[in-house]
């Protein structure tokens, strides 16, 4: 057969057979291997994006819509002749049963993620309309619901295989962690002096110690789905991709704000320190992701550098292009610089279950 019949399988190609359970995951990223020891990494790793998305065309949207206003529809109406109960407990139901048709039979991105947040939704209504009888200020009834979520979007996980239903499993877990560390008397402090209060470890407050223990609890089970895949062709490296979302701002602010907070030069360039090795962990774990959660420090840092040296109006361009010039440099030569950075970095444990990278110049 001639070279231009012969089909030529891309990575979205392997992707796409493990959606459709041709192969296995573990198949699929053994030939991807395969595939890229033959053809050598550098050439292989064309695509450099973070696998992500929200629809794979406009028929999905037409699709969510629809099935927002029927199960809009239908819910209403059996709140209105029913009740509130009977019309949250119907939602779930529905989108249970929807779900087994579009996540698991046509594999639809924003209808499965649509139905996720569906189902997360309407099981909070369900179990918050019998546990939540009076207006009463108990945190009691906040955290079982939040517990009940967290157990509700692990077995969606687990039946629909839905990296998103983790995302929505770690806002739970978010819910009930700030529930434990909020006292009731704490709620007008953190109303008043938010974020400073949410993320601030410096002010002693619980609610920080909180932020920054979700923070890691997300990050390490980010990194043991990415170790899972580190081709990043399966549904393990989106799962890993949804909890870094949640672990970055997590980290990164709470840390951030600690140091920035504390003022003078000093805090300045103990943030700066830190955004530095921020911008190094999410090269070697090939995640963008903590450094967007991390651009308000950047900005904040260098506004202080350049406002202190040229004055506000120079400083405040000189900000802009900095910036600007950073990210676009790091955006459009992230393969390069990471292949740079693990060549440089000695062997240290999980580094071989990493994403691949250039290994020889």
């Amino acid at each position: 057969m001639s070279e231009a019949g012969t089909a030529k399988l891309s990575t979205d190609d392997m992707r796409s057979a493990v959606q459709a359970g041709i192969v296995t995951e573990a198949q699929a990223a053994t030939l991807i291997a395969h595939a890229q020891a033959r053809m050598g990494y550098r050439n292989a790793m064309l695509a450099d994006e973070e696998p992500f998305e929200f629809f794979k065309g406009f028929a999905e949207i037409f699709v969510t819509i629809g099935l927002g206003l029927l199960t809009g529809g239908v819910v209403g109406l059996t709140v209105l002749f029913v009740s509130w109960s009977w019309g949250a407990g119907l939602g779930f139901f529905i989108c249970l049963m929807l779900a087994r048709y579009y996540t698991l039979e046509r594999r639809m991105s924003l209808p499965s993620i649509a139905l996720a947040v569906g189902t997360a939704i309407s099981s909070t209504a369900f179990f918050g309309s019998f546990l939540v009888i009076e207006q009463i200020r108990d945190e009691t009834p906040f955290l079982i619901i939040s517990a009940i979520g967290m157990v509700t979007m692990l077995g969606y996980f687990h039946v629909f295989k839905l990296p998103f239903a983790m995302f929505l499993f770690g806002l739970f877990c978010m819910a009930f962690v700030y529930g434990v560390a909020i006292d009731g008397g704490e709620w007008f402090f953190l109303a008043s002096n938010f974020p400073a209060a949410l993320f601030d470890l410096g002010q002693g407050s619980s609610v920080a110690l909180a932020s920054l223990g979700f923070g890691l609890a997300m990050m390490a089970a980010g990194l043991w789905f990415d170790m899972k895949d580190p081709h990043r062709i399966s549904r393990h490296a989106v799962t890993g991709f949804w909890l870094h979302i949640l672990a970055a701002p997590a980290l990164v602010n709470t840390c951030a704000m600690s140091l920035y907070n504390l003022g003078d030069t000093r805090g300045y360039v103990l943030t700066a320190l830190l955004m530095c090795f921020v911008t190094l962990f999410a090269i070697v774990i090939d995640r963008r992701s903590f450094l967007t959660a991390g651009l308000f420090y950047f900005a904040a840092v260098i506004v202080w550098a350049a406002t202190a040296s040229f004055g506000d109006q120079v400083g405040g361009f000189m900000v802009v292009a900095i910036i600007g010039g950073f990210f676009t440099t790091i955006g459009t030569w992230w393969v390069q610089i990471r292949a740079a950075v693990m060549r440089i970095l000695p062997v240290f444990p999980g580094k071989s279950r990493l994403p691949p990278y250039v290994s020889e110049v």
